[in-house]
C-alpha cells in the first residue's frame, strides 16, 4: 500500500494522537470494559507511533546523504 508523502510523514503523529484521544476517553467512559479497551488502544497506539518514529530515524541516519 502506497501513501502520499504528507500522510506517510505524519503517520507517527496520527498514532500518537489516537493514543492520546483514547487515553483521555478512558477518563470519561465508565461502561462495561471500555476503560480497559481505551487504555490498551491508547498505550498500543503511543508505542506504535514511537516505534515507527524511531525506525524511520535510524533508517535515515544509516542512509547516505546523497540518496
Amino acid at each position: 500500500m502506497w501513501l502520499s508523502k504528507p500522510v506517510y510523514e505524519a503517520l507517527p503523529l496520527y498514532y500518537a494522537a489516537i493514543g492520546l484521544v483514547a487515553l483521555l476517553a478512558r477518563l470519561y467512559v465508565d461502561y462495561w470494559y471500555w476503560p480497559l479497551i481505551c487504555t490498551v488502544v491508547g498505550i498500543g497506539s503511543l508505542v506504535a507511533g514511537l516505534l515507527v518514529w524511531l525506525k524511520r530515524r535510524d533508517h535515515r541516519a544509516e542512509r547516505p546523504a546523497g540518496d
